[in-house]
Formats: structure tokens, C-alpha cells, sequence
């Protein structure tokens, strides 16, 4: 018996077969190239995105609901408060003459509701945009000076930020809004809606914070003279932007939502400016005689919410590596 079978080799009768190793080039398959720069995590996270059709189908709904909120005059020339009482679905009197394109109809007050729910996109989408953006400015704020220089700094900002976390979102902006009742505007909403909703994005900013103040390129810029705020803004910051923008994203749809709740209970956006929460809330007295006054407007906001919702799931997977797909 030869040493080959002794070893556990092939059987008596089986070929053994080796490659050729001029038919395997294994230099070729593992050779990097020297001067290509190494891919970060926004490059990684964009080329994820792009084969995502998650992120592309409500990339492009976003941006059909942003052309319909800045540019409402393509889709509608009705005026959205012109308004003929004869011309409600409630009415019961002579068919009033109808001119003009009206395919979504008329709502209780004869007012044309495809105007309305076109012109109301731009009060709610301003109002989350704006929300969004004020939440991530004094949560992050808060967060990354809490989580860098932690000790009694952060325990006074953690407690602070606790206060507020405890407080609901939608109860604690009916209370404030109903004590500064009579002085309405989008602006209003954006600032009531952010002083409770900033405690997640600073809890969020600080955890990501501490997990990055520790490594060892914050070490290095350290020892090569930079100071200690210089570190936290350059490079702290940025290596902690991942989760706050997934968080972010997917809070613009809450904060669309709860502005929609407000006007649905009259105490959000004033009844000059179309919003959807305000045609929802108008077109519920009349839901048996003519449902579809209450379906446009509840789509269009349904519409909306889903498409941030989405793109922050899409988001969330690309710039997690444990979450991204392989």
C-alpha cells in the first residue's frame, strides 16, 4: 500500500488531480490596486442605496410630494379658498352650474377638494422639514456635548433631557398650543412640536458619541495637538452621524403626522392655510354622503408618511453594516 492511501489519500483506482497552477492565477484575483482611495461609509452606504429599490421607489415619492408642496400651480388652477356653498355635495336645492375641471369634487363648504389637498402638502411637508431640522440642531447639540465630556455635565444635561423624554409628544403640544391659542402659524407648530421632540435625537447623539469619543484616531488627533472641542466637531460629529440621520428620517413622517393631528383638533395651522389634517377633520361630518372627501387628504398624508418611513428602513440598512444586505 503506498503512503498516499496510508495518509488517507485516494483509494486504489481513484485519480488524485491537481491543478495547474498556470491555470489558476491567484496573483491576479488578489493584487489591489495601490492608488485607489479606500471607500467610506457614505460611499458604501450610496452604493447601497442605489441598488435599493426601496430607497428609489420613496426617493422618487418624496420628490413628487416636494414638486406638489413648492409648485402647486401645475397640478390645479383652482383656488383653494374659493369656495360656492350650492356647489356641496350636502346640498339639496338645484344643481348648481359647474365649470372649470374639478375630478376630485367638492367638499361641504363647495370648495374644490383636489385644490385643497394640492395646496395642503406644502403646510404639512414645511411644517415636518422644518420640525426635523430644529430637533436634530438642539438634540444633537445636547447629545454630543453630553456623551464627549460626560461627568457632572452630562449628568445635568441627561436629567434635563429625561424631564422632557417623559412628556408626550402629541399632549404636551395641545396643552402649549391651547395656551397660546388665537396667535396660529407654521412656525408656531414647528417650535411647539420640537421642544418635545428633541430628547430622542439627543439620547440617540449621545450614545453614538461615547461609542465613538474612544477610538483611537480621537486619540491621535488628540496627541498631535488638536483640542478637545476641535475633536468632537471634526471628527466626532461625523463618524456620529449615521444613526441620527436614520432617526431623523424617520421622524419627519411622526412630525407630519402630528401636525395633522393638531389641525384635525383645530389647534395647529390657522384656517387660512390648506393642510390635510384640517380636511380631514372638516370632511368627517359628511363620511356617509360623500366618503371621498375624507379619502384624498387621508392618502395624500398616508402617501407622504410611508415614503419617509421607507427611506429611513432603506437609510438605516446601508449605514448599518450588521443591518446591510451582503
Amino acid at each position: 500500500m503506498s503512503d498516499l492511501t496510508k495518509s488517507g489519500g485516494p483509494r486504489p483506482g481513484q485519480g488524485h488531480f491537481l491543478a495547474d497552477p498556470d491555470e489558476t492565477p491567484l496573483q491576479a484575483t488578489d493584487t489591489l490596486s495601490a492608488n485607489s482611495e479606500p471607500s467610506s461609509l457614505w460611499q458604501d452606504a450610496w452604493r447601497s442605496l442605489r441598488k435599493n429599490p426601496i430607497f428609489l421607489i420613496s426617493a422618487l415619492m418624496i420628490l413628487f410630494v416636494l414638486f406638489v408642496a413648492f409648485f402647486p400651480g401645475v397640478f390645479t388652477s383652482e383656488d383653494p379658498n374659493y369656495c360656492v356653498l350650492s356647489r356641496s355635495p350636502l346640498n339639496k336645492g338645484t344643481p348648481p352650474v359647474i365649470t372649470g375641471y374639478h375630478p376630485w369634487g367638492f367638499d361641504i363648504q363647495g370648495c374644490d377638494v383636489l385644490a385643497r389637498a394640492v395646496y395642503g402638502a406644502k403646510a404639512s411637508v414645511t411644517v415636518g422639514v422644518g420640525t426635523t431640522i430644529l430637533v436634530v440642531l438642539v438634540g444633537g447639540v445636547v447629545g454630543a456635548l453630553a456623551g464627549f465630556y460626560g461627568g457632572w455635565f452630562d449628568s445635568i444635561l441627561s436629567r434635563i433631557t429625561d424631564i422632557f423624554f417623559a412628556l408626550p409628544l402629541i399632549l404636551g403640544a395641545i396643552i402649549v398650543l391651547q395656551l397660546y391659542k388665537g396667535s396660529e402659524s407654521v412656525w408656531r407648530v414647528v417650535v411647539v412640536l420640537a421642544l418635545f421632540g428633541w430628547p430622542q435625537i439627543a439620547r440617540i447623539t449621545r450614545g453614538a458619541v461615547i461609542s465613538v469619543k474612544g477610538a483611537d484616531f480621537i486619540t491621535a488627533s488628540t496627541a498631535l495637538g488638536a483640542t478637545r472641542f476641535k475633536s468632537l466637531v471634526r471628527h466626532v460629529v461625523p463618524n456620529s452621524l449615521a444613526p441620527v440621520i436614520v432617526t431623523a428620517t424617520v421622524s419627519l413622517g411622526i412630525y407630519i403626522v402630528s401636525e395633522a393631528t393638531l389641525s384635525f383638533l383645530g389647534l395647529g395651522l390657522p384656517q387660512n392655510l390648506q393642510s390635510w389634517g384640517a380636511q380631514i377633520s372638516s370632511a368627517q361630518s359628511a363620511i356617509r354622503t360623500a366618503p371621498m372627501m375624507l379619502f384624498y387628504p387621508s392618502a395624500a398624508l398616508a402617501i407622504t408618511v410611508l415614503s419617509f418611513i421607507l427611506l429611513g428602513d432603506a437609510v438605516r440598512e446601508a449605514l448599518d453594516p450588521k443591518a446591510r444586505k451582503r
